[in-house]
């Protein structure tokens, strides 16, 4: 069969809209396509390819769990959801993990057990959860309502009720939002689709404080902040904020599918047996690769890289803005970061991708003003400096026209 970027007009359901470039293989941070075509991968799967392409502790996590067993519902435990649970458990406040197959259902794990602690604990009228505006936690009903982008969930009849937001980083909006009425409040300890803005110090702890004055759970959704991606294993504990729920997923399987919810024992407990589940939830091929993957990262020395690349890329940056004048700053931490067009190149990020794409680079946007960079962990710094390259060259044909 002839595959082509025209087969996915004939066939698939019209709410992607994707490049012309088909990958076809992948080997570490470099892709290539159909026509043999490669490229630098400052994408990483949106965060997702966090040790790379085929990266050989994954290939042999998979190839070793696909010789034995593939799946069992949840009438049964296996072996690699355990050891991945426990790992977790260890590295992290939580005492109890939730498997599931995205960041998505994990969210949505999480929503539902806030809600059901509220009213198991406190009672029927303690149903608010407040989140923030631009925020991002899923394209499922509730989760997206959750986030902070109404161009999500508008156009699809009656959202969920009690979920009010505020602006990030306004702790004076917040404190005038919450009351003894909430139940959570979800946020991300760095917001990605949102625009890569980074929480005030204040911000964060005041967040933290004020929940625990209304018996409010706290949730950090870190799917796209977890396993490594700021430079900490979880973005929460370089920040001196605890939460009482957490949410991981992308970066967590390496590229296989899986999300988890984490918590501590007291919360768990009121998710009893039947009230949530999920049919590939915990599945022993992806806890394995996810072990495989949480292993390789959860090391000092892959953590302290994380940092010492991204002021390779901050540098990096500096040097072409120098050059071109299209930055107004660099925002985020470790390897999710987002260059924030100035006012002369104002909601041109597609441009600067698209541009980016024909150099022969994969990155992303972060909306219009934005253009997001989240590459593997582990990316060589040649590929850094030769995919920096390849995006000098793109700002200079935008610049240029």
């Amino acid at each position: 069969m002839q595959v082509s970027r025209d087969l996915f007009n004939d066939v698939m359901v019209p709410n992607y809209n994707p490049s012309s470039v088909i990958p076809v293989r992948g080997e570490g941070s470099r892709v290539w396509d159909q026509t043999g075509k490669e490229f630098i991968d400052f994408a990483g799967g949106i965060a997702v390819n966090c040790l790379g392409h085929c990266h050989p502790a994954l290939v042999n996590a998979l190839k070793e769990q696909g010789d034995k067993i593939w799946h069992l519902s949840n009438v049964m435990t296996n072996e690699p959801a355990l050891r991945l649970a426990k790992k977790i458990t260890d590295a992290t406040f939580a005492d109890k993990v939730y498997f599931a197959n995205s960041g998505a259902e994990a969210n949505e794990a999480a929503l539902k057990l806030a809600r059901r602690f509220a009213l198991d604990v406190h009672g029927e009228d303690k149903t608010q959860i407040i989140a923030f505006n631009k925020g991002f936690h899923g394209r499922t009903f509730f989760t997206v309502t959750v986030g902070g982008q109404v161009a999500y969930s508008d156009g699809f009849g009656p959202k969920p009720a009690a979920i009010d937001h505020c602006d990030y980083n306004d702790l004076a909006a917040f404190e005038q939002l919450i009351s003894d009425k909430t139940c959570a409040v979800m946020m991300e300890p760095l917001q990605g689709e949102g625009g890569i803005i980074s929480p005030t110090n204040e911000f964060i702890k005041g967040v933290r404080a004020l929940c625990d004055k209304h018996n409010a759970l706290l949730i950090f959704d870190e799917v796209q902040t977890g396993v490594g991606r700021t430079g900490s294993l979880y973005a929460y504990q370089d920040l001196g904020v605890t939460p009482d729920i957490l949410t991981t997923a992308k970066a967590l399987g390496g590229g296989f599918p899986i999300g988890a919810m984490i918590t501590t024992t007291e919360i768990a407990a009121h998710l009893k047996i039947g009230t949530h589940g999920s049919t590939y939830g915990g599945n022993p091929l992806a806890c394995a690769v996810a072990e495989a993957a949480f292993d390789t990262i959860n090391n000092p020395d892959v953590l302290a890289g994380v940092k010492e690349r991204e002021q390779l890329f901050r540098d990096g940056f500096a040097a072409i803005n120098e050059k071109y004048d299209v930055f107004s700053e660099i925002r985020g931490k470790g390897l999710l970061l987002g260059a924030v067009l100035n006012s002369k190149f104002e909601g041109r990020a597609r441009d600067f991708l698209i541009a980016s794409t024909e150099q022969g680079l994969m990155s992303l946007v972060a909306g219009t003003n934005v253009i997001r960079f989240t590459p593997s962990l582990v990316i060589p710094l040649e590929d850094i400096k030769e995919g920096l390259s390849r995006f000098e060259k793109a700002v200079a044909d935008v610049v240029n026209g």
